[in-house]
């Protein structure tokens, strides 16, 4: 039976230990989900990974890999006993909840996320945590456009998802987002 909490102070939560060993963060794009993937990873001593590095080709302008491909190498990582999985990528999430320890759901408002992958997009950071090795361009008109009118879909096959699967948090901001790093102890 998974359960919502509205802070970690909710769980009686002492620290990140009480997420458990196989962490999923969620949400939409640009909503800070591989800086705290990294920050709990590096807290936790436990190995990140970003979907978005697996699901794509290195190198490439952001060319996906068939849906198979990553599927395996994403339920070889979860067969491990710790990792954190930053991204969403529905076709390999229910395998990926059914082991979760937890899941902490990033869904602020769309604007704020937008304004922030424009501004990634025009900063053009290759090193970017969560960023694809060698990407030959960052910013996507598809992107925007899944963002705005894919997502809100996806979120309900989510929701459906975690009312089977671990304990959850859900982030509606990015105040809530700065207090759970508060919280956890990751601010550097």
């Amino acid at each position: 039976m998974s359960h919502l909490f509205s802070s970690l102070s909710d769980q009686k939560m002492r620290g990140p230990k009480d997420l458990g060993m196989r962490i999923c963060i969620i949400g939409r794009s640009s909503s800070g989900k591989s800086s705290l993937a990294n920050r709990l990873g590096s807290k936790l001593k436990i190995p990140v990974y970003h979907l978005d590095q697996l699901a794509h080709l290195p190198h490439t302008n952001w060319q996906r890999r068939p849906n198979p491909e990553l599927i395996a190498a994403h339920d070889k990582i979860i067969q491990t006993d710790k990792w954190i999985i930053e991204g969403n990528y529905s076709c390999c999430m229910p395998q990926r909840f059914q082991r979760a320890t937890f899941v902490i759901w990033l869904d602020p408002p769309v604007l704020g996320c937008l304004w922030r992958y424009i501004r990634r997009s025009l900063r053009r950071a290759p090193e970017r945590v969560g960023g694809l090795v060698g990407a030959k361009g960052e910013f996507s008109f598809s992107l925007v456009r899944f963002t705005l009118f894919q997502y809100p879909k996806n979120r309900v096959k989510y929701k459906k998802l975690l009312t089977k699967g671990p304990p959850f948090l859900i982030l509606s901001s990015l105040r809530c987002l700065n207090r759970l790093y508060k919280e956890l102890g990751l601010i550097l």
